[in-house]
Order: C-alpha cells, then structure tokens, then sequence
C-alpha cells in the first residue's frame, strides 16, 4: 500500500489560542523577551495586514501600531495545547506526531477510506479547526518532507501519488527543513530553490555543509525513508472514589483519602515513580468541586506521610451536603527507583525533606530558599537563591580559597587613601587599629555586564586583623585611591 501522509500547519496557533481563551478584537500579538527586548513572536491577521512581522521589537511595533494588543506568550500552555490537539487528531488515523510548535504530522496510509477518501478527510480537518477558531493549512504527499514542504511553502492540497518531483522543483530551500546558516551558505552560492540542489554536484555540497542538505532532499524524494515517530503517551497516575450515598464528617472523607492514597502509591510503586504534587478533587452534591493540593520536597510513595499532609489541608474544609465522588492524582512526579535500604544519611535527607515539606505547604515553596554557589568572582555574585524543595544543596562550597568572610555587606568607605593599609582609620563611628593585614587579592570586574557597583575598577583585597579582635574584609581601588569595608570575619 503507497505510503500517504498529511502535514497539518498553524500558522497562527498561539495567537489563536489565545483570543480562543480570552476573545479581543482589532490587532493583536503575543510577546516574548528574546535577546534582551521584548518582541512579537505570534501575531493575528490584522496585525500583520498593519505590516507587523514576527521577531520586531515591541517599541517599534507599537510605535507602528499604537493600538496593539498584546500578551505574553504562554510556552508551557501551548505545548499542552498542542498535545491536546494532538490526541484529538487521532480521530483520523493512529500515527499522529507534533512537528514543531506549529504543526502536526499524520501518517493516514490506508485510514482516509474510512472518512470518504483524501479529499473528504482533507476538508472535514480543516473544517473542524476553522470551527475551533484555528487557521490552518494542509497537505498529503507521499513523504512528511514533501508534504511539510508544499503544505507551508507550496499552495497545499492533495498532490496525486508520484507527482512529488514537480511540485518540490520551485520551492525555495528553506522547503527542506534547513538552519539558518545552512540556508545563507547556500544562498551565497546561488542556490535557491530545490531545482538549483539537484544540479550541483552532491561530493562538493558534503564536503562543504555536511549531509544535511542532501539527506533533507532524498528524505523529500523518498530515496530516504523517514519515520513518523509520536511521542510516548505520558501515565496518568489518578484514583478515584464514587460513593454510594454522599458523605460529610470528617472521619469518613479521611477514610476515603486513606484508600485512594493506598491505591495511588500502588500504582506509583509499580511504574517507579514518585509524587512531588498531589491534588484532591472531592465532588459535592450540589455540584461544587472542592480541590486541595499539596507539595513535597522529594518524589513519595508513603501514604502515611501523605496524610498527615492533607488532613492539615482538610480542616475547616466545607463538605456541604455531602461529598459524592473523590479523584487523588499526582500532577507531578518524580522518577523513584529502588534502592538499597543502607544506615548512612539517607535517613538523615529524608528526614530534612520531610521537614521542607512541611514548612513549604504551611509558608509556601517559594518562600523556603537556599544558597547556591555561583560561578562568579565577584564576592556579591558568588551565590544564587533557589526554593529548598526544588533545588539540591551543594557540598562544601564555603570552603573557597582564598576564604570569603562570614558577612558581606555593601561596601562602606573609610576616610583613608594610598596602597598601604591604613595603619588607623575610623569605621562605623569608631576608631580602629591594624595590627595584621594579609593580602593583596586582586578582583577584576566583569566586563561583559555593566554593573554600577564596580564601575571604580580593579578591587585589591585585604584581610585585616584590627586591635578591637574583629577581622575585616576591606579594599582598595587602585583607580580612585579609595579604601572600603565589605565584610567580616567570624
């Protein structure tokens, strides 16, 4: 059976997705920070008939177009989106993969008899998506580059079995699926279209930009197979509990809690997996949905520990007129092999999730933070914060050499000038003497960022043993003869 395949492209599909969320009319574009400016990366139809295009900067488009609409883009929604769209294309064959951020792929090789031949499936596709609010364009060739290439570059539509070649002859290269700077090299050639590929010989094309071109072509040809591979469905690890008459103490909600816990560790056990999310959806009769959701520091299959979590969750929850239906699923795991039960401090890191766990469900997860090392020379820059619960502590990396003080704070100037450590000066209303100095460790700032706090140049730094017992972490700048404190020793 000849091989048919359907390539499905959105041009619009953020920008649609999102007025289909949140209508809006007149002219509209999402927005991205890309190289340091916020910039248009998805536009509607009447912001690009205003002569907006993709990858202008915010300023100048709005300087155009002062009425532009505009939201930030939504990645992580899109992608979830797409999927969706996705699963639902499956209605029209089984092999359905997503090509970009953009497109979809479908392998309908002996499914478009089924829905009345190419023609009728072609045109029941696109329908459906107009109806979704979706622009879209479509066609079915024999191969996913031929098709990828006359569905965005060509006029579409369905191109009869073995009429491939004239059809991909005039497109222009980038047809092929190419980078950027394959595409310029090629161009400085004065290869533009399929048809000038073919014509040059194919040992120079190699030795000069590699076998991508040339495997693009046969791929679009069909001298190279190429595969449509979907992604693997992800597993849903959700429970639920329909109860035969409706329920509202306390007591009997955490019994049902108990059991899809049991069942839902079970299953988490099974696939090798742990949970770092859990959400509790209980259905009152009334038709309210009550939802609670909970965190952990660490991917968990206990339930023991689980429920102390949620029995917190659960006071002074409203049951209504009863719960009548409850769903538990883990919105976010973890992978949680088996391991080696060992009496080394494993216990002691779970023990410190555990205690994380408690502390961000009660505060918060972003509001739990620890220190980072940072690879950075300079003292302020020297760490990052991350969420405890989302991060992993580093070891030993408050052992630097040359060591760094216990407190560093912005840096104060001292009334003293010259190379040498000032023998007196006078600091925080105090009069201090050296009676040690070690040093100097010379700082450079970093040239590739502007930072206002180290526009006076190289820093020298000492440390200074004082005659009052603290140990002082103070600097020269050699550019401005300036001496200043920015820290102490414990």
């Amino acid at each position: 059976m000849p091989r048919r395949i359907l390539s499905l492209w959105l041009p619009r599909f953020a920008s649609s997705l999102s007025l289909r969320r949140q209508p809006a009319t007149g002219c509209f574009a999402l927005t991205a920070k890309e190289r340091g400016a916020d910039r248009l990366i998805c536009l509607n139809r009447e912001a690009m008939a205003r002569g907006l295009r993709r990858g202008m900067g915010l300023a100048d488009a709005r300087a155009l177009v002062p009425d532009l609409l505009t939201r930030a883009a939504d990645p992580i929604g899109e992608r979830q989106a797409m999927d969706a769209l996705r699963r639902w294309a499956t209605r029209y064959c089984p092999w359905v993969a997503v090509e970009g951020a953009e497109g979809l792929m479908l392998d309908i090789t002996g499914a478009a008899h089924l829905i009345g031949g190419e023609a009728a499936l072609l045109d029941d596709l696109t329908t459906r998506l107009a109806r979704m609010g979706f622009e879209s364009r479509a066609a079915i060739a024999d191969t996913p580059g031929a098709a990828w290439a006359i569905g965005r570059y060509g006029q579409g539509g369905i191109v009869p079995q073995g009429a491939i070649v004239p059809r991909l002859m005039p497109l222009p290269l980038a047809a092929l699926r190419l980078d950027a700077s394959t595409l310029e090299g090629l161009e400085r050639l004065g290869l533009r279209i399929i048809r000038d590929l073919t014509q040059v010989p194919r040992a120079g094309l190699v030795r000069r930009f590699g076998t991508a071109p040339l495997l693009r072509l046969d791929q679009a040809l069909g001298n190279v197979p190429e595969p449509i591979a979907p992604a693997p469905e992800q597993p849903v690890f959700a429970v639920r509990l329909s109860l035969p008459e409706p329920i509202g103490l306390m007591g009997d909600i955490q019994a049902g809690l108990d059991r899809l816990l049991d069942r839902l560790c079970d299953h988490l056990r099974q696939a090798e997996m742990g949970a770092r999310r859990l959400l509790l959806e209980l259905s009152r009769v009334d038709g309210q949905t009550i939802q609670l959701e909970i965190g952990l520091a660490r991917p968990m299959r206990e339930p023991a520990p689980m429920t102390q979590l949620f029995t917190r969750a659960l006071e002074g929850m409203d049951a209504g007129f009863g719960i009548e239906r409850m769903r538990l699923s883990a919105i976010a795991v973890d992978a949680l092999p088996v391991q080696q039960i060992t009496i080394t401090g494993a216990k002691v890191q779970d023990d410190l999730d555990d205690l994380l766990t408690r502390l961000c469900n009660r505060v918060g997860f972003e509001h739990v933070l620890r220190y980072l090392p940072a690879d950075s020379n300079i003292p302020e820059k020297a760490f990052s914060i991350a969420p405890a619960a989302y991060s992993t502590p580093a070891r030993d990396w408050h052992n630097t050499a040359p060591p760094r003080p216990l407190t560093i704070f912005q840096p104060e100037q001292i009334a003293a000038t010259g190379r040498a450590v000032p023998r007196r000066f006078k600091w925080r209303g105090l009069w201090w003497e050296r009676v040690a100095a070690t040093g100097p460790e010379r700082i450079s700032p970093e040239w590739w960022l502007d930072d206002p706090a180290w526009r006076t140049g190289l820093r020298d730094y000492w440390r200074v043993q004082t005659d009052r017992g603290a140990r002082l972490w103070m600097y020269h700048t050699p550019q401005r003869d300036g001496w200043y404190v920015q820290g102490e020793f414990a």
